[in-house]
Order: structure tokens, then sequence, then C-alpha cells
């Protein structure tokens, strides 16, 4: 069994021992620069990391971190960035911020030229995620270099390869989430939600929800349990209240599923998919599509602009339910007016924090896993950290 303890009560505890010394420009930004789900004692702990970082100031001159996402450009990426970057510079650090612009060649050349620069510890949002090929190479340059490398929020295995690269360095770990528990929690919500409002979200009357799902990326893990369990989990929940399984709006896409065909999780593709579904598939064809289930909040909010458009989930009654993860903050702003159902809050504050705390352990000279017992930790690999996610939808 995973430990299951909520993650952001050992911040604290591990960053208050944070930076002793650790043994850093292609796109690069932001050097010393740069959700209401949580409780109010997750609130206070975030408060308490902080002040036990600033303490710790005077002793991290020499850490040099080099951290690099897949792209500045999606949404939930952005918000890990700006929580990340404040605890950077809370910690007093020199860091540099690195956009490989969903390129995993442009990254793996930023990689060189930040370790060519003197950076001794990688934090790295891989761009093939999943790709066991893609993330050896960067534990190789690290091991080469004598430095650490934590992985984050893009898994860097499959199901079938988990543990071959995270347990072929001891400086190596990883931060982010247990993929299926999104796809588990969304469906749940979905299902729940129609068994509430199943005559009103059947637009047609034919005692059936015609669903649309917006795919992020082919081949993400996170994706692909998003896709399989939002579905399979509301057709648990509907069928054990005697209602219909969902059924896909357009007969002939035997995948059941809109991908986002750069794998960048866009608004923008979600908004021309949903724009060219309801020129066909509407009220006056009688084949509205009535749900729309997305992998993340940014295609969320394409969906529903394309909606806006047709005069729907405006903020009254002439609404379909979409669903997204991530509970951003545009997203929750969308749920407050009424124009979105829910989502899946993936905490980018609590996913900073421990990235910041695993910092500190290489930092400070300590194996980097040290004192993380109170984490969610996987079962199957011991340095691979999972951070919660929660339900959000407004209440």
């Amino acid at each position: 069994m995973k430990k299951k303890l909520l993650a952001a009560f050992l911040c604290v505890a591990m960053t208050a021992t944070l930076f002793a010394g650790c043994g850093g420009d292609d796109n690069a930004a932001n050097s010393n620069t740069t959700d209401d789900v949580a409780d109010t004692s997750a609130s206070d702990v975030a408060d308490d990391v902080a002040d036990a970082a600033g303490d710790a100031a005077g002793d991290m001159s020499d850490a040099n971190i080099a951290v690099f996402y897949y792209t500045y450009g999606d949404t939930y990426i952005a918000s890990v960035r700006t929580a990340l970057d404040a605890k950077l510079d809370e910690m007093g650090v020199t860091y540099q911020d690195y956009d490989s612009n969903s390129n995993q060649t442009t990254q793996n050349e930023q990689i060189d030229t930040a370790i060519q620069k003197g950076a001794n510890l990688l934090i790295v949002n891989i761009v093939t995620s999943g790709s066991v090929d893609a993330s050896q190479q960067i534990v190789d340059k690290a091991s080469a270099a004598g430095i650490p490398v934590i992985f984050f929020n893009r898994a860097v295995e499959d199901d079938k390869t988990e543990g071959q690269v995270l347990g072929s360095y001891d400086k190596c770990a990883f931060v982010g989430t247990d993929a299926p528990e999104a796809g588990h929690m969304q469906g749940k919500m979905i299902g729940e939600y129609l068994v509430e409002n199943f005559d009103t979200v059947d637009l047609n009357g034919d005692g059936k929800i015609q669903y649309a799902m917006m795919m992020g990326q082919l081949g993400n893990v996170e994706a692909i349990a998003r896709t399989q369990y939002g579905v399979e989990d509301a057709n648990a929940v509907l069928t054990e209240a005697g209602k219909p399984e969902l059924e896909f709006f357009d007969s002939s896409n035997a995948d059941k599923y809109q991908v986002d065909q750069d794998g960048n999780w866009s608004a923008t593709a979600a908004n021309n998919y949903m724009t060219t579904n309801l020129s066909q598939f509407n009220e006056e064809n009688n084949n509205m599509i009535e749900l729309v289930i997305c992998n993340n909040d940014g295609m969320a909010e394409g969906v529903i602009s394309a909606l806006n458009d047709k005069g729907y989930n405006t903020g009254d009654d002439k609404m379909i339910p979409v669903f997204g993860v991530d509970a951003t903050d545009a997203a929750k702003q969308l749920i407050a007016d009424g124009k979105m159902i829910g989502t899946i809050k993936q905490d980018a504050e609590g996913m900073a924090n421990c990235i910041a705390a695993l910092a500190g352990n290489c930092a400070s000279g300590k194996d980097v896993m040290d004192g993380t017992d109170s984490y969610n930790i996987s079962e199957n690999v011991a340095n691979k950290i999972y951070i919660p996610y929660q339900p959000y939808t407004g209440e």
C-alpha cells in the first residue's frame, strides 16, 4: 500500500534543513527570479515552509540550479513554475529556468549547456513523457557530471519499465502524481453529477448521454489514465444507479477521443475540435454533444469558448457540462461563473514545495529522499513521490 498521508505536512520539516552547499542560454529566462481547494492547515504549512526557507538563506550560496520546463505554454506547468520560482527566491539560491518549447532535443542541449555553465542540480520536467530512452539520457548526463537530478510532473517511465531509470542512479528522484488517481476522481465526479442531473443533460431525450473526450497527448501516461478512467468510472456510477453508459458522440471515431496532435494539451486544439464538432453535432440536428470531458483545464477553456460562440455555457441555464483537471485559476473562475461544472486539483504549490525540499536535501549533502517517509511514495519505486489530487467544484 502507498503511504497515504498528505504530502504537504512534510514540507516544513524538510525545508528547515535547506542548502549548506550544492555538490546553471538557450531559451532561458528568470535567473534568480522568478487554489481555493487546500484547507487552512495546508495553507499554514506553506507559510511555515516559506519562513523556514528564509531563515536558512545564508547557507545557500553554493547552490546552482537549472530548471527545465517542457513548455512555458502549459497553464498548469506555468503555475508550478511560478510557485517553484517563488520557493527558490525565498531560499536565495542561484537558478536558471529553461523553456524547452516541447522539443526533447532542445531540452537535451539546454541540459548540456547548463552543466557546462556549472549547474550542480538539475530539475527536469521532461518533454517526451514516459520515454525511457529520453529520461535515461538525462540521468546519464547528470551521473557523468556527478550531480543530482529531480524529475517532476511528466512520467520518465511507463508501467512496464517502472523503476528502470529511477533505479539507475542514486542521486535521482521523481515528484509527480499517481496518474490513474485524477481519472478515477474525475470519473466519479462526472458520474455523480449525471445521476443527479440526467434528464437535464439529456438534451435530445434519447435516454443516453452523448459525450466528447479531449485528450492531451498520445502516449502520455496521465492522458491515457484520464481518458480511460474518466469514462469507465463515470459509467460505473451510472450503471449502479440504473442509468445507461455514456455514448461517444461520433460513431465513426473508434478511438473515442480527440487528441492534441502537438501534444500541448492546448485550449486552441480543443477549441478547434469543438468548433468543428458543433457544426455537425448540434441541437438543430437533434444530436447535440451533451457532455465534454477534458484531460486538463486548458482544453476545457477551449471547449467552453467554442460553446460560448454557440450560446452555451455563458452563465445562464443553457449549459453543456464540461469537466477538466488541474484546478487552474481560470478554471476555478469558470466554475464560479457557472460556465464549467468541476475539475480535479493538481497541486502546483504542493509539487513545488516538495521539489524544493528534495533540492534542499541534495544541497546539504543528504540522500535526495531523506526524511520523505510521510509522503505518498510509490510502492514499487522508493524514489518516486506522488502529490495527491483533490476534486474541486467550487463548493
